[in-house]
């Protein structure tokens, strides 16, 4: 049968056999460790939708009262043991969202877009620092609108370095309980789609003042800190800022800069020559602390990510693995590394907060776990039930290559609880940071902007007794945020099927070569080669499958045959529903 070359990419782009880049993409999981990244290439999203009056009134708001959550009903219809209709949320999601109400909207434009010098000269006479003469770089995807963060780095006397990490002021702008806040907390984050934004904030915000554009003035809440040759930090600071990016680079410039082809190197040597030594020390340092978590015994899960390309008519014209390479690492590193000097930071205050939390593995799960695992030879467990440090990680990375790679890492994930916030500091079990938060991303992420308020209300000397009067409700926030965190990574999820349905959904009789990705009573989940996913029903297989969920595999009741995760499988396109997102398979 003919193999279709289904997997088109964008123009000028190279697959991942030409690129030699690593074709997989941190998880959407349970774990929630993306610091700063979004979905093109910047890791964990989260979203929310809900009604437009669901809020409350404003002299509630003024009173101090929050707003209901904006999942509210979504929320409740879970705690209530009810199961979400994902389309459904998606729907509402979208409809929610076609505009920002008429008060939120007023006031983002009411924004000046240019910070003046006069107001600059006020916030500096307030205390905030003037950063516009350090070199500070943004790294992003090449179709980043919404700048959250940019870095400096300089390399110290004693060998050491000097990190700084800069997030836009948004707290600046959306004032605690206006109408923009009112709004910010009720989407509780930006969702993110492949042919389409749906911000948190206007994008007089979030693409405007509060962006961090190469050569414009911006202010910022900063994170400095020094780290000594070996990567450990030593000192910090936390201070509002004014800074102005020197400039930028994508992720794709970033790697080709030091592995891609020869010729493109050499232009973007040329292109990037007066920050060549921070670009590679930046580099080097990410590689050092990537090895400080690996060795606390961190996970680095990596499953397929589905990207879909959009053609200038709007529609899916390519379906392809997403492509992850150092340059995400690094910023990604520095990201984690403010994260957790920031919550290390404010959970000594002991002031309210908003954390980001990832529980380890019950008791229970992990014998279940150790249990399934030992068939492929690895021990998680001492004689003793006590978790082996570092077996899990070590155990996700020594399979990643291997045939049993995916279903490994998935028991693995399916093992734990999910990442939550929570005004309490309970540690990140993933990242096996012992506090962690998200304060890198107020452009699209509630948490981060409330946790900036009482970075700023600290700064200028409000004490532990004051803040815990002026936030009450850091609980309360929390939930909301992960309820909205979950309800987004659904409507995500179910939107890029839906597109990939539909791409797919041209190639209808048509072969492909397939990976096992799933096994259930029914059928087997296959993942194509260009990361969609599909099911093929044990009844349409030329013999009568039986399911082995203890030895996790299918085999024919009269042939024999044995299907095993990792297996290769030739498929034909039986069905594929734009609708529901769904593919079926035939046996090929």
């Amino acid at each position: 049968m003919k193999k279709t070359n289904y997997g088109k990419k964008r123009s000028g782009s190279r697959g991942p056999a030409a690129s030699g880049r690593r074709v997989a993409h941190k998880a959407r999981s349970s774990t929630g460790s993306g610091g700063s990244r979004r979905s093109s290439g910047r890791g964990f999203v989260a979203g929310r939708s809900g009604k437009g009056a669901a809020y409350g009134s404003g002299a509630a708001r003024a009173s101090g009262a929050r707003p209901v959550s904006g999942a509210g009903i979504t929320a409740g219809r879970e705690r209530s043991g009810q199961a979400a209709d994902p389309l459904a949320e998606l729907e509402e999601l979208l409809y929610s969202r076609r505009e920002f109400p008429e008060k939120a909207a007023a006031e983002a434009m009411a924004i000046p877009q240019v910070l003046t010098e006069e107001k600059i000269a006020a916030e500096l006479a307030k205390g905030r620092r003037d950063l516009r003469d350090k070199v500070i770089v943004t790294i992003d995807g090449a179709d980043t609108r919404d700048v959250d963060d940019g870095v400096s780095l300089e390399r110290t006397d004693n060998g050491g370095w000097l990190l700084g990490v800069h997030i836009a002021d948004v707290a600046h702008y959306v004032k605690k309980y206006s109408p923009l806040d009112n709004e910010a907390y009720r989407r509780g984050t930006s969702v993110y789609f492949p042919d389409k934004v749906l911000p948190m904030l206007p994008k007089e915000l979030s693409n405007g003042i509060c962006s961090l554009n190469v050569g414009e003035d911006r202010f910022a809440l900063s994170v400095s800190m020094e780290l000594d040759p070996s990567g450990e930090v030593v000192s910090h600071e936390i201070f509002e800022s004014v800074v102005n990016v020197r400039y930028k680079i994508t992720y794709e410039q970033y790697y080709d800069l030091f592995e891609g082809p020869e010729p493109r190197c050499r232009e973007l040597r040329k292109a990037y020559s007066p920050y060549i030594d921070m670009l590679t020390d930046m580099k080097a340092l990410a590689e050092l602390r990537r090895a400080i978590r690996k060795k606390r015994g961190a996970l680095d899960f990596e499953f397929p990510e589905t990207k879909i390309s959009i053609g200038q008519n709007g529609e899916p014209d390519g379906v392809y693995p997403a492509e992850l390479t150092f340059a995400n690492g690094v910023i990604e590193e520095f990201m984690l590394l403010a994260n957790e000097t920031v919550a290390a930071h404010f959970e000594a205050l002991g002031v309210p907060f908003i954390y980001r939390n990832h529980p380890a593995p019950t008791r229970e799960k992990l014998e279940e776990l150790d249990a399934t695992v030992r068939r492929f030879g690895y021990t998680l467990l001492t004689r003793r039930g006590e978790l082996i440090p570092g077996s899990i990680s070590d155990m996700i990375d020594s399979t990643k290559e291997s045939k049993s790679g995916r279903l490994i890492q998935t028991l693995a994930l399916t093992s734990m609880g999910k990442a939550v916030y929570s005004s309490e500091c309970r540690g990140h079990f993933g990242l096996a940071s012992e506090k962690y938060t998200h304060f890198t991303s107020p452009i699209r992420r509630y948490p981060d902007l409330y946790i900036h308020r009482v970075i700023k209300e600290s700064i200028y000397g409000a004490r532990p007794a004051t803040l815990r009067e002026r936030f009450p409700d850091a609980e309360e926030a929390a939930e909301a945020s992960s309820d909205a965190e979950r309800e987004a990574e659904r409507a995500e999820r179910l939107y890029t099927d839906k597109l990939a349905a539909k791409y797919m959904a041209g190639f209808l009789g048509e072969s492909f070569v397939g990976t096992v990705s799933g096994m259930t009573s029914f059928g087997l989940f296959i993942t194509l080669d260009n990361s969609a996913e599909g099911l093929l029903f044990y009844a349409d297989m030329p013999d009568q499958m039986v399911f082995d969920p203890k030895r996790l595999i299918a085999k024919g009741r009269f042939t024999g045959r044995t299907f095993r995760y990792g297996d290769r499988v030739e498929v034909v396109i039986a069905s594929s529903d734009e609708k529901t997102g769904r593919i079926q398979f035939q046996f090929g």
